[in-house]
């Protein structure tokens, strides 16, 4: 990690999650000379009904890198399984070491509500250890010299939807991605495997359609082509000043 960049860490369930929801955003970011972290809390073992958990996890393994490596950023995963996510003593040190090493000044995960409890497990990782990295007993790895509780924003749930009243939620901060919607479709593209998977589990053939399809749906709230919307966490010790809305207006 280079001190002297700022850096973000989108921490998500699974692989293709980033590219989905923030992708844009943070092809925005490293524009502006961020350095770009992606990780996953699952392996993306389930990915396939075809493939043996290892061959599946090995290949999505490789698809995140190669996603990751598309902007410059770096691809990371706590390898857990996937529909196995769950917040526990062993998980939570592990999300604090991975933020530990990494630094982040900036933190996107999933929201408390989501379709899936991998989704909602991980949210409970990344906010616990947003709160606790820079905390200098909370791991035995070395403390970065300017650790500090970072920004922290939920994306948007799956379809935009609260799962529990199926009604679309309300974001805080909405981003223009629609000069870099073609690049976020090509880190979507390097998720080759899940397009058989959703087409086989989901009956959906329309991956990179259906996620400008939303993006869509997004800009419409700031009257841009395609966006990207998020709710910033402003819980006691958390930065409160908007950074998404200054760093990208």
């Amino acid at each position: 990690m280079s001190p002297a960049k700022p850096v973000v860490l989108c921490f998500m369930a699974h692989p293709d999650d980033a590219e989905i929801l923030c992708g844009g955003v943070l092809i925005r970011l490293a524009s502006l000379g961020w350095e770009v972290h992606i990780a996953t809390s699952a392996n993306g073992d389930c990915g396939s009904d075809k493939l043996s958990r290892e061959e599946i996890a090995a290949i999505r393994k490789q698809e995140g890198s190669d996603a990751a490596t598309l902007i410059g950023g770096t691809y990371h995963s706590l390898a857990e399984p996937d529909v196995n996510v769950v917040f526990s003593q062993e998980t939570n040190r592990k999300a604090i070491n991975l933020f530990r090493q990494i630094g982040p000044h900036l933190v996107i995960t999933h929201p408390r509500e989501d379709y899936m409890l991998d989704h909602e497990q991980t949210h409970l990782l990344a906010r616990s250890a947003a709160f606790s990295f820079p905390i200098p007993n909370a791991s035995t790895l070395p403390l970065p010299a300017d650790a500090h509780i970072p920004h922290l924003y939920y994306a948007d749930p799956i379809e935009g939807k609260n799962p529990y009243t199926g009604e679309m939620v309300t974001p805080t901060v909405t981003i223009d991605v629609s000069e870099v919607i073609e690049t976020k479709a090509e880190m979507l593209a390097c998720h080759a495997s899940q397009r058989e998977w959703l087409r086989a589990h989901h009956g959906m053939d329309e991956y990179i359609d259906a996620m400008k399809r939303h993006s869509a749906q997004r800009g419409e709230l700031i009257h841009k082509p395609y966006a990207e919307s998020f709710r910033q966490h402003r819980g006691h010790a958390f930065p409160q000043n908007d950074l998404l809305a200054e760093l990208l207006p």
